[in-house]
């Protein structure tokens, strides 16, 4: 069992559960019918809520999560093993955790991530993130198992961060996640580019489901959800709307590219440059 069918669905999430539940829901389906048997979701699929005190009020814990609920549900209706890229999980009254969970055919949740770093930026068009606000950012990579492989865990802007990957690839991980809501400026500089160098340089595939569109309060999301293969190849990109794309995740390709380049094997110590 060397091969698989990877799917991703594209949305435009909304800042309330219900919609966003639905949407989903047909997505996931319309996704297991094209043949997917390991379906992912972008990043804050359960709620969109730009405001913090709205998203604060109504986060959920996990065990309260109508979101999270729905998609276990969903799992079993299917029998896909289903990644909710993430939604965000009340831990406290004033913080919360953007986890991402994988969910096997029996509806059980067997791996969970936290996203570990916060996208705390000023973007030249004026637009202001401030995660660190709101999320208390995880502090363990996360590599879960699948029929096929070992899936490296990670969540939007820890793109950014290659040594994540390098770690979760030279652990073993030979798929990795990247579910995301990035801006358009920021995508349509460095989406793309970015994708396909972690799967260069880890030699892994990358499933990147993504968020598109205008969210609430005129927030901005890119889309273009990729799956890339371990040569860098996009085997499928979303594009722009809402939507699914799927392609065949043949792990043969990942012994072959690390053969070709094998430098996860190939790291060296070295002191750091002296200022």
């Amino acid at each position: 069992m060397r091969k698989f069918i990877a799917g991703c669905i594209q949305l435009t999430s909304q800042r309330e559960f219900e919609p966003n539940i639905e949407t989903v829901g047909a997505l996931v389906r319309r996704a297991r019918d094209s043949g997917a048997e390991f379906i992912a979701t972008p990043e804050v699929s359960g709620m969109f809520e730009p405001k913090r005190a709205l998203h604060l009020e109504k986060a959920r814990s996990e065990a309260d999560n109508p979101f999270i609920a729905a998609c276990r549900t969903l799992a079993a209706e299917t029998k896909a093993f289903l990644l909710i890229g993430s939604t965000a999980v009340k831990l406290d009254e004033t913080t919360l955790a953007n986890r991402s969970f994988l969910i096997d055919p029996a509806g059980e949740i067997v791996a969970r991530y936290d996203k570990i770093h916060m996208f705390d930026v000023d973007l030249a068009n004026g637009e202001t993130y401030r995660e660190s606000a709101l999320y208390r950012p995880g502090e363990e990579a996360v590599i879960a198992a699948l029929p096929w492989c070992k899936l490296g865990m990670t969540i939007c802007y820890d793109l950014r961060f290659p040594h994540l990957y390098r770690a979760l690839a030279q652990a073993g991980a030979e798929v990795v996640t990247i579910p995301s809501a990035f801006t358009v400026p920021t995508g349509r500089a460095h989406w793309h580019v970015l994708m396909r160098a972690r799967a260069i340089e880890t030699g892994c595939f990358v499933i990147a489901p993504a968020q598109w569109g205008e969210h609430a309060e005129g927030r901005k999301t890119y889309g273009h959800s990729l799956i890339v293969a371990p040569w860098g190849e996009v085997l499928a990109d979303a594009g722009e709307g809402v939507g699914v794309i799927t392609a065949e995740i043949d792990l043969d390709q990942v012994a072959e590219a690390r053969r070709m380049v094998p430098s996860l094997r190939h790291d060296r110590r070295f002191a750091p440059p002296q200022n």
